[in-house]
């Protein structure tokens, strides 16, 4: 048994690590120590990562993994479902790890990039009323919310004169 909390790390991880090599296998490629070494960079780093904070969080332990490295396997993991590709603005793909069993929206500060995640119960009920109004059974969507910061004073992101 790890430290606490440890349990928490090693099940995503276990399960991402099995998704990746049954996709790999399927599609035929190579199962290279990097693109581990990718995805545990990856999972533990946070979420809404940009191709150069993924690539830090590599480097931190493995400085000769280079970025192409990094770009390439994140856009395998996204192919995998182990990430999801998102573009908030800015013209910069952010990542974040694909959970089957979660789903949340997003609120974005178009002054300092901020992302928050959010979960809605109304919000997700009345997107259901107003589809099925329509004659549209609901399958997935992607709900973002932008914004600015109220309190620039107080947003921990906002840059300081």
């Amino acid at each position: 048994m790890g430290p606490p909390g440890y349990g928490a790390l090693v099940t995503p991880l276990t399960s991402a690590q099995a998704r990746l090599a049954r996709y790999i296998d399927r599609e035929g490629l190579k199962h290279t120590r990097q693109r581990t070494l990718i995805l545990e960079a990856f999972l533990g780093a946070g979420s809404h990562l940009s191709v150069e904070e993924v690539l830090r969080a590599v480097q931190a332990g493995h400085p000769a993994i280079g970025a192409a490295t990094v770009y390439r396997t994140l856009k395998l993991f996204v192919e995998a479902g182990l990430a999801h590709e998102r573009n908030f603005g800015g013209g910069q793909s952010r990542y974040e790890a694909a959970h089957d069993d979660e789903h949340h929206d997003h609120l974005i500060c178009t002054d300092c990039q901020a992302i928050f995640e959010f979960e809605e119960p109304e919000i997700e009920r009345r997107q259901t009323e107003v589809a099925a109004r329509h004659g549209i059974r609901l399958r997935s969507h992607r709900h973002e919310i932008y914004g600015e910061c109220v309190e620039r004073e107080r947003c921990p992101r906002w840059p300081r004169s």
